[in-house]
């Protein structure tokens, strides 16, 4: 537990001073891997509830590390309805037992928002014993018994597309449900639509390193942005946009076809959303949102309808 908090503490002071967490992660990241969960991974079960598995589908396109090294060797993900073997009944008592055997240790990851309407009866993610068992019911169970919750993806987080304007199922991001059922469990939100997998592996990363080094409940209260973000993962895009300068000489593009020049003109929200995707890039860090659209604001709490419309002028929304 010593060399745990030794190491933590080193890799929370490395990131602060400016050391990268992202772009196949530093190597003091990587030290994390090999030496402090040392093969003694907490199960990592992951939830899926209205979505559209991008969350999932991002996460298997993790390039540093690879999907293989994180699946095998960095964390144990014991229940994913995507990627794992077992099915129905079967698969719905491991988890339960799982987290029985596993109680305040395991990690819970959510993925998609959270139906409260009809008692939940709009998301029903599995059937025991003739019982249908509702995303609803399944996070109520679940989440105060967890060491710490991942809401993965905007939807988890502050319910995203599916609570939109015009939705008639009541979903809810995983803090907003907790504290409408008083539920008191520590909750990390990784927004996105999708997140990165950078942002996800990252944060799941430091969430295990946090608990394994006794200092979870510290560093949720240092780290986390108001947002509920690690603040790491989540700086302002703006301010970091490789376009900044041209917005500054007041150089702006005049269709998303123009190279050169900022496209705040377009509806860009960089202003008010935050992300590492100006650095980390996608597919593999060949490109990123705004290099040949505008950014949406994805990662914000008010998405989709704080943004809306996504390529109007946002003085005109200000």
């Amino acid at each position: 537990m010593r060399h745990s908090r030794r190491t933590f503490i080193r890799l929370c002071t490395a990131a602060a001073a400016g050391v990268s967490l992202t772009q196949g992660f530093s190597p003091l990241v990587h030290e994390i891997f090999a030496v402090v969960l040392n093969g003694t991974r907490p199960p990592v079960l992951w939830l899926q509830g209205q979505a559209c598995t991008g969350c999932t589908v991002t996460l298997l396109n993790s390039v540093q590390p690879s999907v293989a090294d994180l699946l095998l060797k960095i964390i144990s993900l014991d229940y994913q309805p995507t990627v794992m073997a077992a099915e129905g009944e079967q698969a719905w008592e491991f988890l339960l037992e799982t987290a029985r055997a596993s109680q305040g240790r395991y990690v819970l990851a959510i993925e998609g928002s959270i139906p409260v309407n009809w008692e939940g009866r709009t998301c029903v993610i599995a059937e025991h014993g003739g019982h249908h068992i509702t995303m609803l019911e399944a996070v109520r169970q679940l989440a105060p018994g967890a060491a710490v919750t991942l809401a993965l993806g905007t939807c988890a987080a502050y319910g995203g597309i599916p609570a939109a304007r015009g939705s008639q199922t009541g979903a809810m991001g995983v803090n907003a449900l907790l504290r409408q059922y008083n539920i008191h469990a520590p909750v990390i939100n990784v927004p996105g639509c999708p997140p990165h997998p950078e942002w996800i592996v990252g944060s799941l990363l430091l969430a295990l390193q946090a608990i394994d080094a006794g200092m979870l409940d510290t560093f949720l209260k240092l780290r986390l942005d108001t947002a509920g973000r690690i603040s790491w993962f989540y700086p302002n895009v703006h301010i970091n946009c490789p376009y900044l300068p041209d917005f500054e000489r007041g150089h702006y593009c005049k269709t998303m076809n123009d190279k050169q020049g900022c496209r705040f003109v377009l509806g860009c929200k960089g202003p008010r959303s935050a992300c590492t995707a100006w650095k980390t890039g996608w597919n593999g860090h060949v490109n990123w949102c705004i290099a040949n659209a505008t950014c949406i604001g994805c990662t914000s709490p008010a998405f989709p309808d704080g943004t809306s419309p996504f390529y109007a002028n946002p003085e005109v929304l200000w």
